[in-house]
Parts: structure tokens; sequence; C-alpha cells
């Protein structure tokens, strides 16, 4: 191994390590940190990096493997309704912001046609990884900007392969770069897309699984992550071969694994290569950005920039409108999308390289979509804590039913397997509920069900008010993320200060947040369930049942003592972790001193108690 590789590669992680939680601390996010990291160390200030298009062109199969994990949380049925918003949303968008650049770029610049519409086809794309990185970090996905934002992303990446076919006839020279895959026929080619897709079909259902069981039944989890990269390599390639982005091709494969059985272990397998590649990426694509060019045309570099998102933002609010969204989640739309795509770098080469645009174009235009993607996480900083706030207090629709004159004693927002279980004990003594939840998928499912859903985003301050928040005793807070989950506390504390709040916490870490805010009733979504079983085990290694289910209550009892008095310190690592080695001790201690009081009492009373309330009884 070349000792200049591990240079680069210890310059990368060190300044991601670094970067990244500075700018997470600060508010900043994540790719803004990666992106400034990558200014700081590319070659036009520390210069510690070379070769940083190198690095990019492999940092590129984070996007491929981002698609993929997406395509797993859709499954067939869910993509094919949402078909219209694909086809609807993104091919306006990128019809209409293709027909406004090419309009503009030839009045205003003295090119011919065929230049103006290579330029307005390849700024009309905007950044999958960029978008969806912050969607997910910011909760965003199941939002109806999210939703909306999503189908553009999906028919801009499917709309990358006419692009590659159509920029070399519009060569303004000869060229013997070939259309994509033209040793092929047109319809060879169209056979091969049809005869891939087909493939991946068969393959995940009647191949892929089978595969999967026998891997797992060797209980080597290092040949299960090999074999999840080795499907998405494997699809990316073919994908390719054919001229297919490999992106897409990595999310259909996904979307035809979203039933299996394995898609969780694939989900966990590949995330964390996702998201290093993401990282490198968005590293070099702020090392890649030539500021001498930058500055020796700092007016029209600046000019070409503001125009590119403002134009993206004014389509976008179209759309939204044409869409009927509400006015925040327009403005989260429009700004989410408003910067040009990582597909553009590939696209501008390949212009290049076919002779439709001249190489001092390419490099402009380059550092203009590096740039837009740079001020994207500015732009949607400044969405939240500016133009988000002026939507909060107005009242929106929020969705197809509307929540009037509503005055039951109970909200309950967030109604997955968590929520609905609260909701059907409260159903079940005739307590009334309001049920908000922002899945549109699953209120779908619930309504078959006859639940009386509303669909909207929990965390904004008019949906609370509509939901009747100003007269209910109780919000019960079981939404899944805990970003969310913290800032709809935050909110219900500072406009709702009446409500007694009942928060599901996901983990510890998530319940020492929520106590630290002063949340009292805080239910840790598995403890329960496991120290149940945990009081099972115990029975099936001969204890009796009264000892078991004694056991399992000092148990639960004492640690959510533990985690009260902990709550201050969680962020302390060092003193954190001292205290629960003694914990765990002092907890061992407890436990053996009861269960040899328990001994002695059952000895002395010559058999052992039947009671056990609590422990679940197996099933015979």
């Amino acid at each position: 191994m070349k000792i200049e590789l591990m240079s680069d590669a210890f310059t990368y992680l060190a300044c991601a390590v670094v970067s990244v939680p500075v700018a997470r601390k600060l508010g900043l996010g994540s790719v803004l940190g990666y992106l400034i990291a990558g200014i700081c160390i590319g070659p036009f200030i520390l210069g510690l990096v070379d070769n940083s298009q190198a690095v990019m062109q492999f940092a590129e199969f984070g996007v491929v493997m981002m698609l993929f994990l997406i395509g797993l949380e859709l499954k067939p049925s869910l993509l094919w309704r949402l078909k219209g918003p694909i086809l609807g949303a993104g091919g306006l968008q990128v019809g209409l912001t293709t027909l406004v650049f090419f309009a503009l770029s030839s009045a205003l610049f003295d090119i011919v046609w065929q230049q103006s519409l290579a330029i307005a086809m390849i700024l009309s794309i905007s950044s999958t990884a960029m978008v969806l990185q912050i969607f997910n970090e910011k909760g965003w996905m199941k939002t109806e900007a999210g939703e909306s934002g999503f189908a553009v992303l999906l028919f801009q990446d499917i709309a990358i392969i006419p692009m590659m076919a159509i920029l070399p006839l519009l060569a303004m020279a000869k060229t013997d770069v070939p259309l994509v895959n033209t040793h092929i026929s047109g319809w060879q080619q169209g056979g091969l897309i049809a005869l891939l897709l087909g493939g991946i079909f068969l393959t995940g259902h009647y191949l892929i699984r089978p595969l999967f069981r026998f891997i797992a039944a060797s209980n080597m989890r290092e040949i299960f992550v090999a074999a999840a990269l080795l499907l998405v390599i494997g699809v990316s390639l073919a994908a390719h071969a054919i001229g297919l982005s490999p992106a897409l091709g990595a999310f259909l494969s996904g979307v035809v694994l979203a039933e299996s059985e394995y898609r969780h272990e694939l989900e966990a397998d590949i995330e964390p290569f996702k998201g290093l590649l993401l990282g490198l990426f968005f590293i070099s694509v702020g090392a890649n950005i030539n500021f001498e060019l930058f500055y020796s045309s700092l007016g029209t570099v600046l000019s070409l920039v503001a125009a590119l998102v403002v134009i993206k933002i004014l389509v976008l609010q179209v759309i939204g409108r044409v869409l009927r969204m509400s006015g925040a989640q327009k403005w989260r739309f429009s700004l989410s999308l408003a910067q040009g795509g990582e597909f553009a770098f590939v696209l501008f080469a390949f212009a290049g390289s076919s002779y439709v645009l001249p190489r001092h174009w390419v490099e402009l235009f380059t550092v203009v979509v590096a740039l837009s993607m740079l001020i994207t996480p500015i732009l949607l900083i400044g969405y939240e804590r500016l133009v988000e706030p002026c939507f909060a207090t107005e009242p929106e629709s929020t969705g197809s039913d509307r929540m009037e004159n509503l005055h039951n004693p109970v909200i309950i927002a967030g109604f997955g397997r968590f929520g609905q279980v609260v909701g059907r004990l409260l159903h079940g003594h005739g307590v009334g509920t309001t049920v908000l939840e922002q899945d549109a998928c699953q209120i779908e499912m619930l309504r078959r069900f006859k639940y009386k859903v509303f669909y909207g985003d929990v965390t904004r301050l008019d949906l609370l008010q509509a939901a009747g928040a100003e007269h209910a005793k109780l919000m019960v807070i079981a939404v899944d993320e805990p970003v969310r989950s913290l800032r709809l506390v935050q909110l219900a504390q500072k406009h709702y200060p009446h409500l007694k709040l009942m928060v599901r916490a996901k983990d510890r870490g998530h319940a020492y947040q929520l106590l630290n805010l002063g949340v009292t009733r805080v239910i840790r979504e598995t403890f329960s369930s496991a120290a149940d079983l945990g009081a099972m085990a115990l029975l099936e290694l001969g204890f009796s049942k009264n000892r078991a289910s004694r056991a399992a209550r000092l148990f639960k009892r004492h640690d959510e003592e533990f985690l009260r008095e902990q709550a201050p310190i969680y962020q302390d690592e060092l003193l954190y972790i001292s205290n629960s080695i003694q914990y765990r001790e002092m907890l061992r201690e407890l436990l053996q001193e009861d269960e040899e009081e328990q001994e002695k009492a059952e000895n002395s009373a010559g058999a052992p108690s039947a009671a056990m309330e609590d422990v679940p009884q197996k099933s015979d």
C-alpha cells in the first residue's frame, strides 16, 4: 500500500472526526461540517490533499449505498403508490427548471442553443446525497416536504439516463465519445434494461433470500457484510453496464428486498459504510472547489450561484403551490432542493469530453454547483430560525381530515407499534383520544381498521392547537425519532405547560435527555418487556414463580432509581462509566440479598408462593 494513500486516508478521517462534532455542536449539521473540512484541507487553503478527485469518485459509491438503503424502506406497493408524485412533481421540476435555465442562458450568454440546453439540463438536477442526508438528520423524511422532495430526487436520478444519451448529440465538434452503450442498438439496450429489472426482481425473490439464509446459518457476520456489499456493488455494475445509473439500480434492488426478513440486518451492515463514504464525498466536494477560479471570476461566480439558487427556489415554490403544500412545508421543500447535484460534476465533465461545452465553462459551472451545495445547509439553518417560526401560529390544513372542536383529554403523538398499545388500552376504558401521525402509509393502514387518525407534523404548534392541546389533560409522545420527540417536549412545555407529558424513550440516552428536560414520566420502550423476559429466564433455570417475579420488580425499581440519579451526569463520560460500574455492583448485591431472604422465607414456609402476577407464563 502506498504511503500517500494512507496519508490521505488519515487526513480525511481526522478532519471528519474533528469537524463534524464541532459543526453539530454549533447547530450547523454534519453536511456543512464535511464541506468546511474539505475546503480547509483542500489545495487552496492548507493543501493537505492532492488527489481529492480520485477520492470523490470512490466516495460517490456512498450515494449508491444510500439509495439502496432508501429502497429497503420502500415496499413495491408503496413505490407504486408514489408513481404519481414521482412523475408529477419530479417531471414538473426537471421540465420547468430546464426550460427556465435554457431561456436565461440563451438570452444572457453568447452561446448556441445546444450549449444552453446542456447547461439547463445539468443544472436542473439537485443533490440526492445532501438533501436526503439532511432530511434524515432532521427527521423530515416523512413530512410533506420530505416525501415530495424524495419523489423529485428519484425522478432526477432516473432523468440522468436520457441526459447522458442526449449530451453527445449536442456536440459542437466531431466526437468519438459514444452514446451510452452505442455498441448495441436502442431496442437492444431497452431489452437489456427490461432484462436487468426482471432479473433484479426474480433474483431478489428466489435467490437472494436463500443465499442470505445460508450465509446467516454460518454465524459469520463478516461474510454477511461481504454478501451485502457484493449485492450492492454487483447490481450497480450491472446497471452501469447497460446505461442505467448505478444508484438507480441499487435503489431498485433495495425495493425488491424491502419485504425480506433480512432487511434490518442489511440496513445495519451497510449503514456504517454509507455514512463514511458520504462523509468522504462531501469532504471531496469541498476540497475540489477551485478558489483560484472563484477569486478571478468573483462577480460572475457569485451571480451564477445566486441565479441558480433563486431560480430553483422560485420554480419549486410554484411546484409546492401546485401540490398544495402548507407555507412552512413549501419553503422547506424549496430551500432543500435549491442547489446543483453531485451528478452535475459527472455530467459537466461528460459534456466537456463530448465537445458540448468548452473547458472553461465546465470548470466555471463545477465551482458554481459546489458553492450552491455549500450554502444549502446555511439556507436551511436560516429556514429553521427565521422562516419556520413565522408559520408556527398560522392555521394550516393538516390533511384530508379537520380537527375541529376536539376536547379529548388525551393526545397521542405517534401511532406506531408503541402508540397503538396505549391507544387500545385507553379506548377500552372509554377514554377519548386525539391521535396524530406523520406517516401517510401508516395512516392509510390504520384507517382500514377504523382508527380516527390525523395527519401532520406533530412538532408544529398549529397542529397541536387544532388537536385541542389547550383543553387536553395529557399528551402521550410515542414518536419514533428522538429528535422530534425532544422538539415536541420543548414545544409542549413552552406553549402548554398544563399538559402532563408521558414520553416514550427509544433508549437510555434518550431517556436521560428527557429527564434533563424535566419530563418525569419517561417510559423506555423495551425496558419492561426485557425485564419480564429476564424473569421468564429465571423460571426456566429453576427459580420459583415468586422469586422470579420479585426479582423482576426489584430490578425495575432500582434501575429506574439509578436512571434518574445518572441523568445529570450522563454526558460526563468518565464519571458516567464509573458510576455505572458502581451501580451495577450495587444492583447485584441488592438482588442477591433479596434472593437470600426469599430463599430463607421459602425454606421456613416449606413451599414457594404461587403468586406471579407480572411474569408472562409460557404457552403450551
